[in-house]
């Protein structure tokens, strides 16, 4: 279960910095339309990049003001003059990932196509980004990345029939079985690196004391299908053949609807 999500800051502060660019950029403290001091060394787009950077290789356990500030040069108490704090930081790193997202251009071509494309930019954000898929998004960041994505996104399901909140609905599904196909695919990649073994090589390892132990005459259908599956991807867990195969299902159910709604 995800231990970090956004929204989480003070909602005025948060909405100010992620609109920056339509506001002008802010003082973490200072109202829309102020200046105060002399210019600054550093700036909010700085502190988003090193913050980002930092997640990125070590993840978001090792995401600390101090941490980020000590990155930067500067001392702790310099970097909350650009952001509050880490609450508010989050919020900016997903919203400035989002932003910087590649978006196919899949006007014109099949639904289904579109879809896929959708589902695919969302993989490759949290292959990017591992952290990303860790972070509760049910309080999006209101920035004008998450609107750029949403706006793209919805455009994939625009014209099928489908009213507004069943529009939504198919796309909240989507990127909910994206997330989660991508933090299993983390979490396997975690776990070899702890034991120094990938998902074949454990596989391997523990397939013939399993044989020893498990009867097939008491769990049939788990020694069949277990086994099957194990020699089929090489491994207990493919996320790979996983995401392929839920992809699939996924647009299936869609095309129900859309079917339904034409």
């Amino acid at each position: 279960m995800p231990t970090e999500r956004t929204s989480a800051g003070d909602p005025a502060s948060t909405l100010r910095l992620l609109w920056r660019d339509a506001l002008g950029e802010l003082r973490a403290d200072e109202p829309a339309g102020t200046r105060r001091g002399p210019r600054r060394a550093l700036s909010v787009d700085a502190v988003v990049d090193t913050a980002t950077r930092l997640a990125d290789a070590e993840g978001l356990d090792a995401l600390t003001m101090r941490r980020v500030a000590g990155d930067l040069g500067v001392v702790p108490m310099t970097l909350y003059t650009y952001v509050p704090g880490k609450a508010e930081l989050l919020d900016l790193m997903l919203d400035a990932a989002y932003a910087r997202m590649p978006r196919a251009d899949t006007a014109g071509r099949p639904w289904r196509e579109r879809v896929t494309a959708v589902a695919d930019e969302n993989r490759a954000l949290f292959t990017r980004h591992p952290w990303a898929a860790a972070v509760s998004t049910v309080r999006p960041p209101l920035g004008p990345g998450q609107m750029a994505k949403y706006e793209h996104e919805l455009a994939a399901f625009d014209g099928l029939g489908l009213d507004d909140v069943t529009m939504d609905d198919c796309l909240t599904h989507l990127l909910a079985f994206v997330q989660a196909n991508a933090r299993t695919a983390a979490a396997a990649r975690a776990a070899g690196a702890d034991g120094g073994m990938d998902e074949q090589e454990w596989w391997e390892a523990n397939a013939p004391l399993l044989a020893q132990v498990l009867d097939p005459a008491v769990y049939p259908l788990a020694s069949r299908v277990g086994t099957a599956a194990g020699e089929a991807h090489g491994s207990a867990h493919d996320p790979d053949h996983a995401y392929t195969f839920g992809l699939h299902r996924v647009l299936d159910s869609f095309a129900t609807l859309i079917e339904a709604g034409g």
